[in-house]
C-alpha cells in the first residue's frame, strides 16, 4: 500500500500481469491494423442511413467498444476511421499515439496515466484524422479500451500510405515511418 497526496493506492502483490496472460484472459485476437483486440460491445440499436452524414454508405449501429492491447514491436499501423474514437486508458505502460490532421497538421500525444507527465489517459481521435499508435519505448504492454460513434465497420476503415502521409506531413516523416508498412 502507497499513500500519495490523500490517495491510497494497494498493489495485489499475488497476480502478474502479462501482455500474454491478459491476450489470454480477455481471448484478444490479432488486429488487421496491429496489436490485438477483442469487440465487447455493439449496439444492438441502428442508424439507418438517411439519418447519417453522407460519408457512410448504409446504416450503422450506435457504437462499438473494444479492448485493444499493444506490446513491444506492436504498432497501430496510420489509418483513419470515418466515426469519432476515443481511447480509453485501463493498464499498462504508456504509449505514444500520432494523430495528423487534414489541415496538414500534426501531434505526438502521450496516453497513459502520468498526468503530472502531461499524458492523457483519455484521448478521442476525430473522424478522418489519421492515427498510429506504438507502446512507448521500454513498455511492456498497454491495454486500452475504444470507442466508436456511429459504430465501427471495417468498411469504414483506411490504412495510410505511407509515401503519400510522408509529403503531406514531412515534420512527422520518421514517425510516419516507424508507424506505416514497408513499401514492397
Amino acid at each position: 500500500m502507497r499513500i500519495n497526496n490523500s490517495y491510497i493506492y494497494i498493489q495485489n502483490t499475488n497476480v502478474m500481469q502479462t501482455a500474454e496472460s491478459i491476450i489470454r484472459l480477455l481471448d484478444l485476437k490479432p488486429h488487421p491494423e496491429g496489436g490485438f483486440y477483442k469487440e465487447i460491445y455493439r449496439s444492438d440499436e441502428m442508424l439507418q442511413k438517411e439519418s447519417l452524414p453522407s460519408r457512410y454508405s448504409e446504416a450503422r449501429c450506435f457504437s462499438t467498444g473494444i479492448y485493444y492491447m499493444l506490446r513491444p514491436g506492436d504498432i497501430s499501423m496510420m489509418h483513419r476511421v470515418k466515426s469519432d474514437e476515443t481511447f480509453h486508458f485501463y493498464m499498462g505502460d504508456t504509449a505514444e499515439m500520432l494523430k495528423l490532421y487534414p489541415d496538414g497538421t500534426g501531434q505526438i500525444i502521450e496516453i497513459g496515466i502520468e498526468l503530472e507527465k502531461g499524458m492523457e489517459p483519455c484521448v478521442t481521435v476525430e473522424k478522418d484524422v489519421w492515427q498510429g499508435l506504438r507502446l512507448k519505448e521500454g513498455g511492456s504492454f498497454v491495454l486500452f479500451g475504444t470507442t466508436v460513434s456511429p459504430g465501427f465497420e471495417f468498411a469504414d476503415f483506411e490504412v495510410g500510405d505511407r509515401k503519400i502521409l510522408q509529403e503531406q506531413y514531412p515534420d512527422f516523416s520518421d514517425r510516419i515511418g516507424e508507424l506505416t508498412k514497408k513499401e514492397k
